[in-house]
């Protein structure tokens, strides 16, 4: 067991590797880049400038900067501009290097945690995902936790009253909340408790409010839950969906098998049956399932509803560095997401193996 458990911590390398390769090749060929990008915002402030100063229009403008301008950049929006200013602006990208040469310094940096600074935001990369770490950790934890909290007991409880009126209307309800996308059901939240047509109730934005300083510890955790509440009610109605129908239909296949009838036949109470046989099997698929739900939840399935609820977290910070083409925060937080991902991975094979000791993973070649 502990040779297999070593032979997964020691892959995360090579894949985590592949992972980052993978996408700096792809970086590499993408149209744009940071360079491009801040010639192209100084270009349209060039414009923006002469329109106000003649009073002609931008596309009169615009033709008359194209018609004097010099070609010898290769970058689309350096027309007019000196050679050397275009490699300072390299030089300070840290495009000025091969790309190989690029890949293994991210690559060195990276196995320290040494993520550098931002291209726009003038701050180190670490400093601005421990900045928005705990919107993003308080939405996926709270999430997740309510998820899997309330669908498993409501699948439990679908399963021992299957083809009952209880089973029939409870999954009416979890595929119509599943089909609504959660940031329209975040919509409707806001405009039916947070200022929107009818009640007020519930803060619009922020994680907490603006005295929570002055707030007693009880009044703190009143206000963090109280700005949470709205969006971990978004994000969580798709997946209990999925994962009460799932946990159902794991006890329906298990409470018909042989060793529920012989338990049954034996005179074992219901309820020990139910949790203290069905139950641990049942789990295995469940918990298959968990770290692609916390991840998907915890990186993915934000960003819109930071966006409605204006919580800067992680989401929107990496967002907004794929449009902006900064390359620091974008590869730091792949590399986080992965990382994280990987270890999920093997935090799951612990727990198949403790929820079921009959799972051997020292036998698999």
């Amino acid at each position: 067991m502990r040779t297999y458990f070593l032979r997964r911590f020691l892959l995360i390398f090579p894949t985590l590797l592949g992972i980052l390769l993978l996408n700096f090749a792809l970086v590499q060929f993408a149209p744009g880049g940071p360079v491009e990008r801040l010639l192209a915002r100084m270009h349209n402030a060039d414009i923006d400038a002469s329109v106000r100063l003649s009073g002609a229009s931008a596309g009169e403008v615009q033709n008359s900067l194209r018609s004097s301008d010099s070609f010898g950049s290769s970058y689309r929006g350096a027309r007019g501009l000196e050679q050397k200013f275009i490699d300072s602006l390299e030089k300070q990208f840290g495009l000025d290097k091969p790309p190989i040469q690029r890949f293994v310094l991210m690559v060195k940096s990276y196995l320290s945690f040494d993520f550098g600074s931002s291209f726009y935001r003038d701050e180190s990369v670490l400093n601005l995902i421990k900045e928005k770490l705990p919107i993003s950790i308080s939405l996926g934890l709270w999430t997740t936790m309510i998820a899997y909290f309330v669908s498993i007991p409501l699948g439990i409880r679908k399963a021992v009253r299957a083809g009952s009126t209880f089973d029939s209307w409870s999954s009416f309800a979890l595929v119509v909340g599943s089909a609504i996308p959660a940031f329209l059901f975040a919509i409707l939240l806001i405009v039916l408790f947070a200022g929107g047509s009818f009640w007020s109730i519930f803060p619009l934005r922020g994680l907490t409010s603006d005295n929570f300083s002055e707030l007693s510890l009880l009044g703190k955790i009143g206000d963090y839950f109280w700005h949470l509440l709205l969006p971990i009610i978004a994000m969580s109605i798709g997946s209990l969906a999925s994962l009460a129908l799932l946990t159902k239909n794991a006890f329906l296949e298990n409470l018909t098998a042989q060793y529920v009838t012989s338990a049954r036949a034996k005179g074992v109470a219901e309820r020990r049956i139910l949790y203290g046989h069905v139950f641990r099997n049942a789990m295995l698929i469940v918990i298959a399932g968990f770290p692609a739900a916390f991840v998907g939840i915890f990186f993915t399935s934000t960003l819109f509803i930071e966006i409605i609820f204006s919580l800067d977290g992680l989401g929107l910070l990496t967002y907004q560095a794929m449009i902006d083409r900064d390359y620091p925060i974008f590869f730091a937080s792949l590399y986080i997401f992965s990382l994280v991902g990987l270890l999920l991975g093997i935090l799951t094979d612990l727990t198949y193996h403790f929820v079921d000791p009959r799972i051997d993973f020292k036998a698999r070649n």
